[in-house]
C-alpha cells in the first residue's frame, strides 16, 4: 500500500505542476492584475469542486516558490522580480516612437515603436530598460498597467467586398486601427468620422476590436469637425440632463436674510471691461475716493460657491470639467448657462452676490488697508477693452475719470512688478471673423492694450494678496495653511543655457548668475528683439525655456510674475481652482482648521490635467480653422518665417494671418539636408544651404488636409 501512495503522490505532483504552468501561462497575459482563485480556475477551464482544489494546491506551491505573491487575502498577483522595471506614462510622437516619463528620473526613456506593445497615448505603462548597443537607454514596455482612455475618435473605412472594417485613428493618439466586426457599426457608412470604443486587445493581436458609439459625420465638414476635436479630448459638449434641471432650480434672488451676511456695496460706483464677444463676466471694479484722499479699489469676483455646493451633481460636473473650453467659434462652459451667463454673470443693472478683495491704495499704488470677504455689488455699466481703451486714450466718455485712476494705479503696479522679476511675454493671439456659417472671413491678432493691463493688474493684486492672506499671518510667518496655488516653477538651466549660447550668435547677451538676473536678461532679450527678423524665433524658445504653470497645494511660487505665492481667484465660473481657492478663503475667515492636503492635492493635479487638455482642444480648432481660412488660397505665395525645426522638415508661419504649415525634407530636391537639432536649423550636405529657425523664406501653400488640420508649403526659389 505504501508504493501505491508514493505513486500517486508523485502523479499529484506532477499534475500540480502542470496545473502551475497553466495558472502561469494565464497570469502572465496580465502579469499586474489581481486574481482570485475562481477567477484563475475559470481561465484556464477548471470549472468543477474537485479541479478547484487542485487550482488552490497549485497556487500554494506557486507562492511557496515566489512565482506568484499574494497581493491581498485570497488574491494573487504575478511576481514581477526583473532588474530594470519601471513604472511610467508613455508619450507617442508622429513616427510611431514614444516616451516614457518616469517620477523620479529627469530624462524621459526611449521606447521605439516596435517596442510598445499594445500601449496607447497617456497610458500608465510597465517597462523594462537596457542600453541599446551598450550605451543608449532605452525600454520596452512589459505591460499596459492603467489604460488613460478607451474611446477615439477616427475615420471608418470599410473593407471592399467584407463585413468588417477598421477606424484609423489619430496616429498620435492610437498607433494602430481598430478593427470593426460585423454588427458593431452603430449606424456608421464608410467614410464617417465615428467615435470607436476600444473593447478587447487579444494578446497576438495586431489591432485591438472595437465598437462604433457614435457618429460624427462626414470628415472635413464644419460640426464633424469640431466635435471630432472635443471627443478627442474627452470633453463634453452638453451637460447631463439632470445637471441642467439642478441648475434650473437654483434660488437666484437677491434676498434680505442673505444681503444682512455681506457688505452691501451696491452704491459704489462699479463696472466690468471685458472682451466685446464676452458673455460670462466674472469680475467688476470698484472705486471711490476715500476722505484720506486714497483710493478704495473693490476686485468683485461672482460668488459662485454661493450656487455651487460640494457633493451636489452640479459640483461634481464643474470639478469633472474643471475649465470652460474655449474654440474658435463657441465657449463649452464648465458650468450651465443659466449659471455662467445670468446668475453668476456680474450684468449691469443688476444686483448680485460677489466675493471680493477691497483694497485701500495710495497714489503710488501702495496697499494701506486690505479686506476679503463676500459682498453685493451692482455693476453700472459694461465696457469693452475697446471702449475702456478709448477713455484711456481720449480722457473722453462716461466714467472717464475713474477708469484713468485705475489706469495709473495699474501702471505703476505693472512697473514694479517688472522690476520685482515679472517676465513680460507679450504675444498676440490670432482670433478668426467668421460668417453666420462659421466661415472663416478674415484673421486679426488679439494684441493687449493699456485697458487689457488695467484688468490683469488688478486681477494680479487679488489674486497674489489672497494666497498671501492665507499662507501668511500678520507678522509675515508661514501658517502652514492647506491652500491651492497657481505655481510655475523655474526654467531649466540646461534650456537657459542652450538660450543663451543659441542668442549670442545673433550678439544678444544672457546673464543667468541668479533668477533675478536671468529675468532681467529675459526681459531686455524681449524687448532688444522686437521688430527684428530674428524676434519671432527668440520670443519662441524663449517660452520653451519656461516651465509649464500648474496648480498645486506646494506654494513653491510663480516665477514668471515673481510672486511667492499666488492663487487663482478671479474666475470661478471658468475655473475649478478658484472656486476652490473660494470655498477655502471663507472657511478660514470662519476660523477653519486646515484642511486635508493629499485630497485637495488630487484636485489640484485633475485640474492641472484638464487645463492642459483645454488648451490641446483649443489650439486644435485654431488650427483647423487657420486650415480652412488657407484653403481659399491654395496655389498662393507668402512670406513666412521658420517657426520650428524637426528631423524630417521644418514649419513655417505666415506673419500676416498665424497660419503654420510644413515643409518636408523629402520635398527639398536641390540637395540632401541633415537635422542640426542643437542650432534649431536643416542644412544641404552638398551645397551647405541653411534653413534655421527664425529665417524668413518664400512659400507657396499645395495642401490644405482640414482632417489633419495640416497645411502643406513649399519653398519658393
Amino acid at each position: 500500500m505504501s508504493k501505491k501512495r508514493k505513486y500517486i503522490s508523485h502523479k499529484n505532483e506532477l499534475k500540480l505542476m502542470e496545473i502551475g504552468r497553466l495558472i502561469l501561462r494565464f497570469m502572465n497575459v496580465n502579469p499586474t492584475k489581481i486574481y482570485n482563485y475562481k477567477q484563475i480556475s475559470d481561465g484556464i477551464d477548471y470549472k468543477n469542486p474537485r479541479q478547484r482544489e487542485l487550482v488552490v494546491q497549485a497556487l500554494h506551491k506557486l507562492q511557496a516558490s515566489e512565482k506568484i505573491k499574494e497581493a491581498e487575502r485570497g488574491k494573487y498577483i504575478v511576481n514581477l522580480k526583473i532588474a530594470g522595471t519601471l513604472t511610467g506614462i508613455i508619450d507617442f510622437n508622429q513616427s510611431g516612437n514614444a516616451y516614457v516619463s518616469v517620477e523620479g528620473l529627469e530624462e524621459d526613456i526611449f521606447i521605439h515603436s516596435k517596442n510598445v506593445k499594445d500601449a496607447l497615448q497617456g497610458d500608465k505603462v510597465l517597462i523594462i530598460t537596457y542600453h541599446y548597443k551598450g550605451k543608449k537607454l532605452e525600454g520596452s514596455v512589459l505591460e499596459v498597467l492603467e489604460r488613460t482612455r478607451t474611446e477615439f475618435v477616427g475615420t471608418l473605412q470599410m473593407v471592399a467586398h467584407k463585413d468588417f472594417g477598421f477606424v484609423v485613428c489619430d496616429k498620435k493618439a492610437i498607433n494602430t486601427d481598430i478593427f470593426i466586426p460585423k454588427g458593431k457599426f452603430g449606424g456608421a457608412e464608410d467614410g464617417n468620422k465615428v467615435i470607436v470604443k476600444m473593447t478587447e486587445w487579444k494578446p497576438g493581436d495586431k489591432n485591438p476590436e472595437g465598437e462604433i458609439i457614435q457618429v460624427l459625420g462626414a470628415p472635413g465638414e464644419h460640426e464633424t469637425e469640431i466635435h471630432s476635436i472635443l471627443a478627442e479630448y474627452g470633453l463634453p459638449y452638453e451637460f447631463p440632463e439632470e445637471v441642467e434641471r439642478d441648475a434650473d432650480k437654483i434660488d437666484r434672488s437677491i434676498n434680505d436674510e442673505e444681503v444682512s451676511k455681506r457688505w452691501d456695496m451696491r452704491g459704489i460706483c462699479t463696472f466690468t471691461i471685458d472682451p466685446k464677444d464676452a458673455k460670462d463676466f466674472d469680475d467688476a471694479l470698484s472705486i471711490r475716493k476715500l476722505e484720506s484722499g486714497n483710493w478704495e479699489i473693490g476686485v468683485h469676483i461672482a460668488d459662485v460657491s454661493h450656487y455651487v455646493i460640494p457633493g451636489t451633481i452640479l459640483d461634481d460636473e464643474a470639478y469633472e470639467r474643471a475649465t470652460s473650453v474655449y474654440l474658435v467659434d463657441r465657449v463649452v462652459p464648465m458650468l450651465p448657462e443659466v449659471l455662467s451667463n445670468d446668475v453668476c454673470s456680474l450684468r449691469p443693472h443688476e444686483d448680485k452676490f460677489t466675493f471680493s478683495a477691497v483694497f485701500e491704495l495710495n497714489d503710488n499704488a501702495e496697499i494701506q488697508k486690505q479686506w476679503f470677504g463676500r459682498t453685493v455689488i451692482h455693476s453700472d455699466r459694461r465696457f469693452t477693452y475697446e471702449e475702456a481703451q478709448e477713455r484711456i486714450e481720449t480722457h473722453k466718455g462716461d466714467l472717464a475719470e475713474e477708469i484713468l485712476v485705475l489706469d495709473k494705479l495699474a501702471k505703476i503696479m505693472r512697473q514694479k512688478r517688472i522690476k520685482d522679476g515679472a517676465i513680460t511675454f507679450d504675444r498676440s493671439e490670432v482670433r478668426f471673423n467668421l460668417d453666420e456659417n462659421n466661415e472663416p472671413i478674415g484673421v486679426y491678432f488679439k494684441i493687449s492694450k493699456d485697458s487689457n493691463h488695467l484688468i490683469e493688474e488688478f486681477m494680479l493684486l487679488a489674486n497674489k494678496k489672497v494666497s498671501e492672506f492665507v499662507s501668511l499671518n500678520r507678522k509675515g510667518d508661514i501658517t502652514q495653511n492647506t491652500f491651492i496655488y497657481r505655481v510655475h516653477d523655474d526654467p531649466d538651466p540646461a534650456k537657459l543655457e542652450s538660450l543663451r549660447d543659441f542668442v549670442s550668435t545673433f550678439g544678444y547677451k544672457m546673464d543667468l548668475a541668479n533668477t533675478k538676473k536671468v529675468a532681467e536678461s529675459l526681459n531686455k532679450l524681449l524687448h532688444d528683439v522686437k521688430g527684428k527678423g530674428e524676434e519671432n524665433m527668440i520670443e519662441t524658445l524663449a517660452m520653451r525655456s519656461m516651465s509649464k504653470a500648474v496648480y498645486s497645494t506646494e506654494p513653491i511660487g510663480h516665477y514668471g510674475l515673481g510672486f511667492e505665492y499666488y492663487t487663482h481667484f478671479t474666475s470661478p465660473i471658468r475655473r475649478y481652482p478658484d472656486l476652490i481657492a473660494h470655498r477655502l478663503l471663507q472657511h478660514y475667515l470662519d476660523g477653519g482648521k486646515s484642511p486635508s492636503k493629499p485630497e485637495l492635492e488630487e484636485k489640484a493635479k485633475h485640474c492641472s490635467s484638464m487645463e492642459r487638455l483645454a488648451a490641446d482642444a483649443e489650439r486644435d480648432s485654431i488650427k483647423f480653422m487657420q486650415v480652412k481660412f488657407m484653403e481659399k488660397h491654395l496655389g498662393e505665395t507668402f512670406n513666412g518665417v521658420i517657426s520650428g525645426v524637426a528631423e524630417f522638415g521644418f514649419w513655417v508661419e505666415i506673419p500676416e494671418n498665424g497660419a503654420e504649415g510644413l515643409i518636408k525634407l523629402r520635398d527639398l530636391v536641390d540637395d540632401s539636408y541633415m537635422y542640426d537639432a542643437k542650432n534649431h536649423a536643416v542644412y544641404g550636405t552638398r551645397h551647405g544651404k541653411k534653413y534655421q529657425l527664425g529665417d524668413q523664406v518664400q512659400i507657396k501653400v499645395v495642401k490644405a488636409n482640414l482632417i489633419q488640420k495640416q497645411l502643406d508649403f513649399k519653398i519658393v526659389d
